[in-house]
């Protein structure tokens, strides 16, 4: 379709009711910048979403929120694709590419407690509590620091987990969710307490929504670049540059923490600010934990994602290379096994 007839364009998402809402915020900003245009929005499901039984762990990469979702994007079926950044692989199908990284959200976990009981802290909760959370890095990092507690499995969407976390004869005691996620579906309420670093250091990316478009699609790309935030920008592009040197996907326990300062703009753009950021890497059990910060000043993506690469440089020397090796083969033996059991 060429560009002078093109008014119209389709975002697509996941059908999950959060899915749902980004996908919504995506659209009014887009019909904001461009009332002229029109801007519909079509939902999928995913086979992340189908699969609601097996561990995230063993699930494998992060393209199984997106996959299905790529396919419509490169058939034309749709326009523009929106995603919770930290789902979204960071080495895209070729043709493909992030076109808009929005505003981010308080990328921090969250702890969320069963209502009617009285914990406030996770310093609170008695030996043997059994807290619910599908992420590996999650549980890697937090026994470090509370090995009296239990970490259990849990999946479905926001509203699932919180049903299962409230009723009287379930196992959980608490919940550690993304924050941002409970604040865009209106349970912000529900957060007991923050837990930040060093206690836990965030998912790449979490937070942020971005928009991924055809490589080709130069129209639909001058319509994101009104929706990027370029602070949020700088640093998710560090952490996903981090993370793609590490290998690491979707249940990979890497965590990081990002900030900018000595922020320089020119005409409202971005030019310059010291980025940084740190990593960590933790062993499943715990017992091994290897971290790193790295501080510069930068002028632009290219130069995030250089800060990136060299952080995870710096991890895998420093023990990050023989964790996530130990991690593959315990996926692998896993997986194996539940492979065996299903027969």
């Amino acid at each position: 379709m060429s560009s002078s007839s093109r008014s119209s364009f389709v975002l697509a998402s996941r059908a999950s009711k959060l899915a749902q809402i980004q996908t919504n915020i995506v659209r009014d900003d887009l019909e904001t910048a461009f009332p002229a245009l029109s801007f519909g929005t079509s939902f999928m499901t995913t086979e992340g979403d189908k699969n609601q039984s097996q561990a995230l762990y063993l699930l494998g990469g992060k393209a199984l929120w997106t996959k299905e979702l790529e396919v419509a994007l490169k058939e034309n079926e749709v326009d523009m694709l929106v995603h919770s950044l930290k789902d979204v692989p960071t080495t895209l199908p070729q043709g493909c590419e992030i076109g808009a990284i929005l505003e981010r959200e308080n990328p921090v976990d969250s702890l969320v407690v069963k209502q009617g009981l009285p914990y406030k802290t996770l310093q609170d909760l008695p030996e043997g509590s059994v807290v619910g959370t599908s992420s590996v890095r999650r549980v890697a990092q937090l026994r470090r620091s509370f090995p009296g507690l239990v970490f259990l499995d849990v999946r479905g969407n926001l509203n699932t987990r919180l049903a299962k976390l409230d009723a009287p004869d379930g196992p959980y005691t608490a919940l550690i969710l993304a924050k941002a996620g409970l604040v865009r579906l209106g349970f912000g309420d529900r957060v007991t307490a923050d837990l930040t670093a060093p206690i836990l250091y965030h998912a790449v990316s979490q937070g942020a929504l971005a928009v991924e478009i055809r490589a080709d699609d130069q129209e639909a790309r001058k319509l994101c670049k009104a929706l990027t935030h370029q602070e949020t920008q700088w640093k998710c592009l560090a952490e996903r540059a981090l993370l793609r040197e590490l290998e690491g996907g979707c249940s990979v326990p890497v965590g990081v923490s990002t900030s900018l300062s000595h922020i320089d703009k020119s005409a409202g753009e971005l030019i310059r600010a010291t980025l940084t950021i740190t990593g960590c890497v933790t062993s499943l059990d715990g017992s091994v934990h290897v971290q790193d910060t790295l501080s510069q000043e930068i002028e632009s993506t290219r130069d995030a994602e250089e800060l990136g690469r060299n952080l995870a440089t710096k991890l895998l020397s420093s023990g990050a290379k023989a964790i996530l090796e130990d991690i593959t083969q315990d996926r692998r033996k896993r997986a194996t096994e539940t492979e065996t059991t299903a027969e």
